[in-house]
């Protein structure tokens, strides 16, 4: 699969340091921006999969430029330009430890704990006698800690966030209400194109000037769950599963083949079919979240694309 781009190893002008995540790789520069490259790396499990799928990178970062642009009359955020279909360019914020994650609806890891028994997620109360996929009266906010390295995100109530100094009551306050309103609007756009925003997660960071702005990617298939809009009701009284487009498919499918990312289990082999696959649904999921028609980037060789496309913007 050499039309994908799973490692970068870039030496921009005025590099200083290089910050390589799950997905994306994060080049900080002396000029307090950052030039930040999504790759083609799949992660699920806290594991990133052994293959890239092609056009996944440019998918997520068109994504979030489109919606970051879509909700920055609201909130602010990091964002410059996008100089190439990978990468997005913006000024430098040392991140909150924490990610925000919003759910309208009893979902993933909330369901989970419910089944198990429990009647409060990170300190709020979710209501008696709801079933998987419900919507709940209103949608919660259910913060995770960002994990070191290699370890998973733990969930942590906002007194816990407070008591442990992680983020000041000021800021927090400004946290939970950037990440109602754009929630609000992600549900608005999802609406329009017969989608359901299931959940979502949002990362925010403080710029040098100490402004709190939206960071990192927003309501893409890797950070938010979607169900289709149409059929949902019927689904939900029948009991039946409801039609995701999120990163799901990709989780069932390891689980499948005995895989959960645990100790001593081994990431299945994927096909080059199944790989196309995979890359086939995230370009679905791009035209529906967007409404726009995917247009593929030139993937002959992406490396020198990149490269050539920020040396030009960087001048």
């Amino acid at each position: 699969m050499n039309n994908t781009i799973t490692e970068t190893n870039f030496n921009f002008p005025g590099q200083q340091s290089v910050y390589k995540g799950k997905v994306r790789d994060v080049y900080a520069l002396e000029d307090s921006r950052l030039v930040m490259i999504a790759s083609d790396r799949l992660s699920a499990f806290d594991v990133v999969m052994p293959k890239g799928i092609p056009y996944k990178g440019q998918i997520l970062n068109q994504i979030a430029t489109k919606m970051m642009n879509d909700t920055e009359d609201l909130v602010p955020n990091w964002l410059e330009a996008t100089p190439d279909p990978n990468v997005a360019v913006g000024r430098k914020c040392e991140p909150f430890k924490v990610e925000m994650v919003i759910r309208g609806y009893l979902s993933g890891h909330a369901a989970r704990e419910y089944k198990a028994g429990k009647r409060q997620l990170c300190g709020v109360a979710m209501p008696e006698g709801m079933k998987e996929n419900d919507k709940f009266p209103s949608p919660v906010i259910t913060p995770a800690t960002k994990a070191e390295q290699g370890d998973h995100d733990e969930d942590i109530s906002r007194e816990d966030i407070l008591k442990r100094g992680i983020v000041s009551e000021e800021d927090y306050i400004t946290l939970e209400d950037y990440t109602r309103k754009l929630f609000k609007r992600g549900s608005e756009i999802a609406a329009e194109r017969g989608l359901i925003l299931v959940d979502t997660k949002y990362e925010f960071g403080k710029t040098e000037d100490g402004k709190i702005v939206l960071i990192d990617e927003i309501h893409t298939p890797d950070s938010s769950r979607y169900f289709y809009k149409e059929g949902y009701e019927e689904r939900q009284e029948k009991g039946e599963p409801q039609k995701q487009l999120s990163k799901e498919f990709v989780r069932q499918w390891l689980i499948q083949n005995n895989f959960q990312g645990l100790e001593g289990q081994k990431v299945p082999e994927m096909s080059d079919e199944y790989i196309a696959s995979v890359s086939e649904r995230y370009i679905e999921l791009y035209e529906k979240i967007t409404g726009e028609e995917f247009k593929k980037a030139d993937v002959s060789n992406i490396q020198q694309r990149i490269e050539q496309n920020v040396l030009e913007y960087l001048k």
